[in-house]
């Protein structure tokens, strides 16, 4: 049942609401003026708070911004004299839902009560599917407990509150991804979008008009108006993955945006403010590519305020039991299988073998083997073939796929 508080100065009004709003079903509590509204809402806990706006002791504009302060998810409505437009335009600036002028019938304002109590509903929906995303992403959900990423992790957490622009590197698979969303949804910015762009999927033709955006006419298939990644991450963060792969024409007009803080679309003229945090991944070595001149130093400097390295699979096997069980219980489901675990030579098996993709390619071997083992414990015939011929050859043979995999530079 909606709970509903009548706040007005009027007894009458007051008594006439309150046997309304019970009659339709809502929970209905009353205060005579703003200073009893604020003591009966902790008590009562409204959804919906019709406000008065001409009181004694305290009016309804200074209530609404005690409200917005202390009770931000309850949905206001206003009323006020009739004909008082300014005073409405200035409750809603303030945060009011919307306003109803006195006198009003009261089919009119049941009706305006149920728009409101929907969009109460949908703000909770979006706070709760809020609240999950950050949950998922807490510090906690990030699976391991080696030397080597907890490392990692403790820089992740030393620049989260900040707005530092952050660099990480690391082989393909070793979660870069999974850390940028760590970082924003742990950060002053996680209700604000995160804006994801893989550098290395764009088309090279099309990289500035889907960073920075475009206007109408800007090029032969520009039929309308396009706001680039800039502008769709407002106030929130820019995860530019795969940032090695920037052509060097994006790379200048990158570099006097992150410089400028202000975004021109292309075939515009207009500068457009943009406030964002950057933060960017490789897999590359961007020193060698700043050597071979394929990647701008000054852009490097920039980026690269904050590094995180992300360490791979192969530098932290202790953590692969963890991954194992965790990968388990997520696509058990989705794959229609019963796995309770591994046995003692699958986990040998599977902490022997280098992983080159890291845990993507762990994942996609654990997926694989449950689909053939279907039900109980995965064992090593379950494994891809690829696995358990490195994991039964000698020593020798895994170091030499260790060798080919860092192209025999052995430091």
């Amino acid at each position: 049942m909606t709970r509903i508080l009548i706040v007005d100065d009027e007894e009458n009004i007051r008594m006439i609401l309150t046997n309304v709003f019970s009659d339709a079903g809502y929970d209905v509590d009353t205060a005579a003026d703003g200073k009893q509204a604020l003591e009966r809402i902790p008590v009562f806990r409204p959804e919906l708070i019709l406000l008065d706006k001409n009181m004694p002791r305290m009016d309804g504009m200074s209530t609404l911004r005690h409200l917005r302060k202390h009770c931000p998810e309850a949905v206001v409505i206003m009323i006020t004299a009739y004909g008082d437009v300014t005073s409405a335009v200035e409750a809603m600036k303030a945060g009011a839902y919307d306003y109803i002028e006195k006198p009003f019938d009261n089919r009119r304002m049941l009706l305006l009560l149920q728009r409101a109590e929907s969009h109460y509903r949908l703000q909770d929906e979006v706070t709760n599917l809020r609240s999950a995303v950050h949950g998922k992403y807490a510090f906690e959900h990030i699976i391991g407990n080696s030397q080597a990423l907890a490392g990692a992790l403790e820089s992740v957490k030393s620049v989260c509150e900040t707005d530092a622009s952050v660099l990480i590197t690391g082989e393909s698979g070793t979660g870069k991804e999974l850390i940028a969303k760590a970082i924003h949804y742990n950060s002053r910015r996680r209700n604000a979008p995160l804006v994801t762009v893989n550098c290395g999927a764009i088309p090279v033709q099309l990289t500035e008009s889907e960073l920075f955006g475009h206007e109408k006419g800007a090029f032969t298939d520009a039929r309308e108006m396009k706001t680039g990644k800039f502008e769709q991450a407002k106030g929130g963060t820019l995860f530019l993955d795969e940032i090695g792969e920037l052509p060097l024409d994006a790379q200048v007009k990158l570099l006097r945006v992150l410089e400028d803080r202000k975004v021109v679309r292309l075939g515009g003229k207009q500068e457009i403010p943009v406030n964002i945090r950057l933060i960017s991944a490789t897999n590359n070595d961007l020193n060698q590519r700043v050597r071979n001149q394929t990647f701008r130093l000054d852009l490097f400097y920039r980026l690269n305020l904050f590094t995180i390295h992300l360490p791979p699979l192969r530098e932290r096997p202790e953590d692969i039991p963890m991954l194992v069980n965790h990968f388990i219980r997520k696509h058990n489901e989705p794959l229609h299988t019963h796995i309770s675990g591994c046995t003692n030579e699958t986990l040998t098996a599977l902490m022997s073998y280098v992983w080159p993709g890291n845990i993507r390619d762990l994942e996609n071997a654990v997926q694989s083997a449950m689909i053939v083992c279907k039900t109980g414990k995965l064992r090593p015939e379950h494994l891809p073939v690829r696995l358990t011929d490195i994991s039964d050859s000698s020593e020798r043979n895994r170091i030499i796929e260790a060798l080919k995999l860092c192209r025999y530079n052995k430091t």
